[in-house]
């Protein structure tokens, strides 16, 4: 009898990185991935996202694509042609759902648990792939979609921004950063302003290079360039390598690369971030420079640093390997080469992910997220002798003028509460009036739980202070090992007088009066293993030397003309396409 088939996953076929990208034969590089099945009603609109395909400015609709309801109907555009794929609306609306679906897919995986969308009310993110006629693509929080542009090219013919495969990403990155750090936009410190665009590329550009068939054809494609050879960030033709590849080669061929291919005529939306990062020169006081104040120049030097380790694991995984590149082997050698790359932006890519849940819930710094991302993958994987990422990451941050946050025995670490310095004086947890049941879930229990241990905690007496989320995660390791955590967020508020500062220990800002308020916030990340133990606390101080940091920040920024409470810019589409717009210009 035959086996039923497995209706757990559906393949639908993307554009690899965007139609510019090429392969030997000049075809347009695809890619077939695999998202979560589920029934589907034509747009495609699933339980989770909704393809709604109308273009504003022309002030049409366009038939919703039908891709079959079952999810064993099979992919309609496996053998479609590039001009199908480049024209047909339909195939449009099948790469932004199935991209979508992936990204949510692998931040699930990475969270262990179900992420929903930010905002309140609804079930499914709107993504309207032909949304306007401009060089833009955005999140709109508002209206609760995802909004893709398109515009003319300089040969006439249209750009569909739907069809970039990092941009997709990107949008879809911001949304669920926004629904599991929804504080990430407040005005706060220069990293905080600065990491969600990062964090976005980040995920946008491991993505494209965890999968194979793109990976491979970068590949390919710098070895083609020896005819015409290319310039490589250090201004250098990029030649054949002889012998074994290593790191100059992999980054002068694979990541500038990509730079090229995604610089094109969306520019100011895709290529710059990568292009831009690898141009920038490893110094330790780096971010202290005037040019890096600008919050996406800023990112860019995040971008920097985690795709150096990317590069540096790489170039170690295939050493290890005896990769080379002799003639006889070339076709072999180059899918070895591609295949380690794919694997090691994989894993990458859901431990950056994963880090959210070990970051503090406000005021992040790059070097709180850089001890997020080693404390993350150390709890899960002990010892990784493959990548070896820990290492990777912890120099590659440190050339780049970041430290980690927490440097525990320097190995970069988030400390348990008991082996925290500045816990050890006060009173040792306390767990005889809690349920581990309900600590799991209720953000009641969890209170209980601060105020119970409000001192060891390092709770600002006296405030308000509320539970933000409590999300029970079950996260497996790659060897099968399985962790479970209950991850709960909390934050503190106080709304303070300029002339009441100095009671609290702040100094005030010169540019503030007297009179004025401020909204001071603290908070953090509280992480219990699977008896209901505190292992970490990611906390921001209510009252403390980082939040003078932020005063001075923001008021020499322009904080006098602020509201206390949270800000949103105002113009068309809302925080996400302004912040698009001025990385544009």
């Amino acid at each position: 009898m035959p086996e039923p088939a497995d209706l757990r996953t559906r393949t639908f076929t993307i554009i690899g990185q965007d139609p510019g990208m090429r392969n030997p034969a000049g075809e347009i590089v695809r890619a077939q991935v695999t998202v979560p099945a589920e029934e589907l009603d034509p747009g495609p609109r699933g339980y989770r996202v909704s393809v709604v395909d109308y273009d504003c400015t022309q002030g049409v609709l366009y038939q919703g694509a039908d891709l079959g309801r079952s999810p064993d109907a099979g992919d309609q555009y496996a053998k479609a042609t590039d001009e199908q794929l480049m024209v047909d609306p339909g195939f449009h609306a099948q790469n932004v759902y199935a991209l979508v679906m992936r990204t949510l897919a692998r931040f699930e995986s990475a969270l262990g648990r179900h992420v929903s969308w930010s905002f309140d009310y609804g079930h499914q993110l709107q993504v309207a792939p032909h949304a306007f006629c401009e060089a833009n693509a955005f999140y709109s929080e508002d209206d609760q979609g995802l909004m893709f542009g398109y515009f003319p090219g300089r040969a006439g013919k249209p750009i569909f921004t739907c069809l970039s495969h990092d941009v997709v990403v990107h949008e879809t990155s911001h949304a669920l950063l926004d629904s599991l750090r929804d504080r990430y936009t407040d005005p706060s410190v220069p990293d905080q302003a600065a990491f969600h665009e990062a964090f976005a590329d980040i995920v946008a550009l491991l993505s494209v290079f965890s999968i194979g068939e793109v990976m491979d054809g970068l590949l390919r494609a710098s070895i083609r360039a020896s005819a015409r050879p290319r310039r490589g960030n250090d201004g250098r033709a990029v030649k054949h390598p002889r012998g074994r590849v290593g790191e100059k080669w992999l980054r002068d061929s694979a990541l500038f690369g990509l730079a090229e291919e995604m610089g094109g005529e969306l520019h100011q939306h895709r290529g710059w971030a990568l292009r831009n990062s690898l141009k920038i020169e490893p110094r330790s006081n780096l971010l202290a420079q005037p040019e890096f104040q600008e919050p996406h120049r800023r990112g860019e030097v995040l971008v920097a640093a985690v795709l150096t380790a990317l590069v540096r694991a790489w170039a170690r995984r295939l050493a290890d390997l005896g990769a080379d590149r002799r003639r006889d082997r070339e076709d072999t050698t180059v899918r070895r080469i591609a295949e380690e790359g794919a694997a090691a932006a994989s894993y990458l890519l859901t431990v950056a992910i994963r880090a959210l849940d070990y970051a503090p819930p406000i005021d992040l710094l790059f070097g709180d997220y850089l001890s997020a991302v080693l404390t993350a993958d150390a709890e899960l994987v002990p010892e990784e002798p493959r990548f070896k990422f820990r290492e990777e990451l912890l120099r590659s941050f440190r050339d780049y003028g970041i430290a980690p946050t927490s440097d525990a025995e320097g190995s970069g670490l988030w400390q348990a509460p008991e082996a925290d310095p500045n816990i050890a004086q006060r009173r040792p947890l306390r767990y005889e009036r809690l349920h581990f049941e309900a600590l799991q879930r209720d953000r009641d229990a969890v209170f209980r739980f601060l105020w119970e241990n409000r001192e060891t905690v390092g709770l600002y007496p006296g405030t308000y202070t509320r539970v933000m989320s409590v999300r029970p995660c079950i996260r497996v390791a790659p060897d099968g090992f399985v962790l479970r955590e209950t991850v709960a967020e909390y934050e503190q508020m106080m709304d303070v007088r300029g002339a009441d500062l100095r009671r609290l220990g702040l100094r005030k800002p010169p540019k503030m009066s007297a009179g004025a308020y401020v909204r001071l916030h603290g908070g953090g990340t509280l992480v219990f293993d699977e008896f209901g133990r505190l292992k970490f606390n990611v906390h921001k101080r209510l009252v403390g030397r980082g939040q003078q940091q932020k005063l001075d920040h923001l008021w020499d920024e322009g904080a006098d003309r602020v509201e206390a409470a949270r800000v949103r810019a105002v113009g068309p589409g809302g925080y996400f396409a302004d912040l698009h717009r001025q990385r544009a210009v």
